[in-house]
């Protein structure tokens, strides 16, 4: 065998590393000059372009508008929910949150109210909780010092020394409420922090004497500013102990609320189960029957939230994802309408040494660059529309960037399945004839 010769089975040779970088960079200086070339032919038929992506701006700022408003709603019931401290659960007789109608909620109002001496068994005998508080809302209205009045929308909570740590309410000056001040029944009250600094705005609330429905109140405490939420300010508040509000504005028929923290994360769940086995037996529930009360903590309401929203969601979901598919028809037709104007560009380009590859790369990135367009301008618009939400609310804007980076991806879809066959078509038109046309 002649060594001259190459085998048969010899190895190609091997392109060195500079002709790999160039042709790398030839490919993307093909696109680059794709690109440009889609985005004039976009610019060129401004109307027709603004009416196809029309279709696309609705479907994603309808599907962007939604989510933007329902992360605003969980960011606020979370923040509502953080009120509660930490491993701590409410039990009252109604739900916390309730999504049916007024036939549903006629069982919750045969149940018997949660009353003073249930709590206190409970409170007697968890061994596994740090706290127990009872609480309720008794007045609302303006409250009265020496230095001015407040507006009427001041609450009244009779609470007992359980309610603060349950809360996480953090004394700021003076003392929190006692087990004395609750078994005396005294006219005392620890306020919140707004509420301290519109009656009291030179000076401290401690030791001072408010006004509260008539019945004056000596401030024993103001707690530490919480901000504000969904209904107003949290801290336009004062606590009184609650044998007094019930002596004052009566117990009957009064359902109260526990809030019950656990000495732990670790024997959460177990606390839990120990309250609702208390509770039974004290409200004399049958064996096997359903609780006559309802047990949540933050987590079950933002999963209950989170749960109630999915099948709203879905449901945007659906609809969003018909008008894209509408829109990607019409996509599809406002590109072949394209490819049939533009033949003889085409002939041209192909004339001149393009080749198949640029003309299909060329037509699916215009169909990709309208959609996309589209899509920014929906997403923009929907997330300007959801954050009016926040706005209402008085909570912090959301920016949902999931779903922002979900609607782009659905966009370059779109684009690229509706664009296929129109930049198929243009590529493999004939030359010649391309040239001919009229």
């Amino acid at each position: 065998m002649n060594p001259e010769l190459p085998s048969r089975h010899a190895i190609p040779p091997v392109l060195p590393a500079p002709a790999i970088r160039r042709s790398r960079a030839w490919s993307w200086a093909e696109v680059a000059e794709s690109f440009h070339m889609a985005m004039a032919a976009v610019a060129a038929h401004k109307l027709r372009s603004g009416l196809t992506l029309l279709g696309v701006l609705v479907g994603v700022f309808s599907i962007m508008v939604t989510m933007t408003a329902l992360r605003v709603l969980q960011r606020n019931v979370e923040r509502e929910m953080s009120q509660l401290g930490a491993h701590t659960f409410a039990v009252r007789k109604w739900p916390a949150v309730y999504f049916g109608g007024p036939e549903g909620f006629e069982k919750y109002w045969r149940r018997k109210p949660i009353t003073w001496e249930q709590g206190q068994r409970v409170a007697r005998r968890a061994t596994l909780a740090s706290s127990v508080g009872l609480e309720d809302e008794f007045w609302a209205g303006e409250a009265l010092s020496v230095y001015g009045r407040t507006p009427p929308t001041v609450r009244l909570l009779g609470v007992t020394p359980g309610s603060f740590p349950a809360r996480n309410w953090v004394v700021a000056e003076g003392r929190a409420l006692m087990e004395a001040d609750v078994e005396n029944a005294r006219d005392v009250c620890v306020l919140g922090d707004a509420l301290a600094r519109s009656l009291f705005p030179h000076g401290s609330a401690v030791g001072q004497t408010i006004k509260m429905d008539g019945v004056p109140y000596r401030v024993v405490g103001v707690l530490e500013p919480k901000g504000t939420t969904q209904g107003g300010e949290q801290d336009n508040f004062a606590a009184i102990p609650l044998s007094t509000a019930m002596n004052r504005y009566g117990r009957m028929g009064r359902s109260l609320t526990l809030l019950v923290q656990a000495r732990e994360a670790a024997v959460f769940e177990d606390c839990v189960e120990q309250v609702r086995g208390l509770l039974r037996l004290a409200r004399k529930v049958p064996p096997g029957a359903e609780d006559d009360f309802e047990i949540f903590s933050n987590d079950s309401l933002i999963q209950q939230f989170q749960a109630f929203t999915l099948a709203v969601r879905v449901g945007v979901a659906v609809i969003s994802s018909i008008a894209l598919l509408a829109a990607g028809v019409g996509i599809m037709n406002i590109m072949l309408v394209s490819v049939t104007e533009r033949t003889r560009e085409i002939g041209i380009r192909r004339a001149v040494g393009a080749k198949k590859r640029h003309i299909l790369v060329q037509f699916i990135l215009e169909a990709v660059v309208l959609c996309e367009l589209g899509g920014l301008l929906g997403i923009v618009l929907g997330i300007a529309g959801g954050n009016l939400t926040a706005w209402y609310f008085k909570v912090p804007p959301a920016i949902p960037l999931d779903w922002t980076l979900m609607g782009l991806l659905s966009c370059s879809a779109v684009g690229i399945v509706f664009g296929t066959y129109p930049a198929w078509k243009a590529a493999h038109l004939d030359p010649i004839e391309s040239l001919r046309y009229e």
